[in-house]
């Protein structure tokens, strides 16, 4: 009996052990401060999937851009260093140029995964950045033009704007002066006049604290953004079924709450930014159609321009129905 009791104890013990060497970690990085707007999905995420996956999967979230600068994410996922980033797309296009493309988007994510837009996103993702797209975690949420001078028209001349590849070929296009940064270099641009506006969605510049250095929104907004969560494929491909579910459904979760969040985000941050004394700059009717043709005229140009088969192939994807 002693020694079927020392047996069963032993099996016991290498089962416990087997089950917990069973349990995958994975390192997770996000290319916006931790507890900010773009990072609060990803951060649900990463807590939905360390309740549901305990003893099968754990995300370790290292951090935002002071544990790694957000143009560095996407090397570091591609080749492994970590496993799980949530970026946009912007942070990444000397890898996959066509990411660039996601601000385009007049769609919704629902009809993108069923036109086949998102199976072809898919195929770029795994043959340029070795990686897996889980989930976008961001509803509707429109870029905006933010402006320390007043404009009367569409016309940037003289205007030196601070951008990331989302919006270089628009203001451009317009005739601004364009610098590229990190977003957290921005607030020190605008405090020594190195840049006289920058873009950025109608959501997420009082995290950064921007409003204390902006006087003026242009309306209407243009484009959509984007920050999804990727995972290198590379580790994708080893995990089990159960856990590739645990990923799977946590990322569905929070793509569909996005939706609702971010049309209740925007309407608080418009009214918050006229709270704080953002004046929104509006132009007549022919003005707002030069300005919105002209962003989507110069947007897909641009990814045309730097991937000329995919491009087109995407822009039928994500272009409205005409």
């Amino acid at each position: 009996m002693r020694k079927l009791a020392a047996l069963s104890a032993l099996i016991l013990f290498g089962l416990t052990n087997l089950a917990a060497a069973e349990e995958v970690t994975l390192r997770a990085v996000s290319s916006f401060a931790e507890k900010t707007t773009y990072s609060r999905g990803f951060e649900r995420f990463i807590d939905r999937v360390n309740d549901a996956g305990k003893g099968v999967i754990h995300i370790n979230y290292i951090g935002g851009p002071k544990a790694m600068p957000p143009f560095e994410v996407g090397n570091a996922l591609k080749n492994g260093v970590i496993d799980v980033a949530n970026a946009t797309g912007a942070f990444y296009t000397n890898l996959m140029p066509e990411a660039d493309a996601w601000k385009l988007r007049q769609v919704p994510m629902a009809e993108l995964r069923r036109n086949g837009g998102l199976d072809a996103f898919a195929s770029l993702y795994g043959q340029k950045l070795n990686a897996i797209y889980l989930a976008n975690f961001v509803g509707e949420n429109p870029f905006h033009l933010y402006l320390n001078k007043k404009i009367s028209s569409p016309d940037l001349t003289g205007l030196k704007l601070r951008i990331t590849p989302v919006y270089r070929d628009f203001f451009q296009a317009l005739g601004g002066t364009v610098v590229q940064t990190a977003p957290g270099e921005v607030y020190t641009a605008l405090e020594r006049g190195v840049v006289d506006g920058y873009g950025w969605p109608i959501t997420g510049i009082f995290d950064l604290g921007w409003q204390e250095k902006t006087k003026y929104r242009v309306d209407p907004g243009f484009y959509t953004a984007e920050v999804s969560v990727l995972i290198n494929k590379s580790t994708w491909d080893k995990l089990t079924a159960e856990q590739k579910a645990v990923l799977q459904k946590a990322g569905a979760e929070g793509e569909a709450e996005a939706i609702p969040e971010f049309n209740k985000l925007n309407a608080e941050d418009t009214e918050r930014q006229a709270k704080a004394g953002i004046e929104p700059i509006t132009f007549d009717a022919a003005g707002t159609k030069r300005y919105l043709d002209q962003a989507y005229e110069a947007g897909w140009a641009g990814v045309i321009r730097q991937s000329p088969e995919q491009g087109v192939k995407l822009r039928g994807f994500l272009s409205k129905p005409q």
